[in-house]
């Protein structure tokens, strides 16, 4: 599969009959899998940071041409498409491979965004590129692009299961008592896509990944301040 040749990092393609010379185009390849009963998934918080930045945009999803819903927008000069496969989590390569044949985009324009399970709820960091880290998804997406060379944007979940629960938690919705964390993680991924897609992968990495940090480390000294006072 012939992939177009990776541009600079702000976002610039081949020019096609369809696309302005000059234009920048991102796509954001949101995660999950189709279907009401996965929407509120910890599996599908992609979706739900993809929904949100349709909402920051004014734009609908619609049925692409090819196993995804799609949904346009711009966001300060660059061309936006938000993108959810409807193959299932274990497929969502398919979109990818063709979204890059269908707008002549490289990996490194695409933004997968996923759950991730090693990070606590709320968290969300902004990879250049990477393994699958056992997420199969991205391996799927890794497969079909034929390279780990695109951007992620990683989500926390959390991992509060037991040995052989893994596949029950993350198909299980989040919680109440998480409401306030999943809100504030969307919006954070909303805010760090949207920067991604304007501004490039180094500039949105450096303040979402401290911004990140920052909270991370708050959350370990309030733990920490209340395990001593319990003490």
């Amino acid at each position: 599969m012939a992939l177009a040749s990776p541009g600079p990092d702000d976002g610039q393609i081949v020019p096609t009959e369809s696309e302005a010379p000059g234009r920048s185009m991102k796509v954001i390849l949101a995660l999950g899998n189709p279907g009401a009963r996965y929407a509120t998934t910890r599996h599908n918080i992609g979706w739900m940071v993809a929904d949100a930045i349709a909402r920051r945009l004014r734009t609908e999803f619609r049925p692409g041409r090819g196993e995804y819903y799609e949904a346009k927008g711009n966001w300060r000069g660059a061309e936006i498409v938000l993108v959810k496969p409807t193959t299932y989590m274990n497929n969502s390569g398919i979109a990818a491979r063709e979204l890059v044949e269908r707008y002549k985009v490289s990996p490194g324009d695409i933004l997968a965004i996923a759950d991730e399970i090693q990070f606590p709820v709320g968290r969300v960091q902004l990879k250049p590129s990477g393994s699958s880290g056992g997420h199969n998804g991205l391996e799927s997406i890794i497969y079909h692009l034929e390279t780990p060379g695109f951007p992620r944007l990683r989500c926390g979940v959390g991992k509060d299961f037991r040995p052989g629960e893994m596949a029950d938690y993350v198909l299980a919705p989040f919680p109440e008592e998480e409401r306030e964390a999943v809100e504030g993680m969307v919006a954070a991924g909303t805010d760090t896509a949207l920067l991604w897609a304007a501004e490039g992968t180094a500039r949105a990495m450096t303040l979402a990944n401290t911004k990140a940090e920052t909270k991370t480390g708050m959350a370990d000294r309030k733990s920490q301040e209340e395990s001593g006072e319990a003490a």
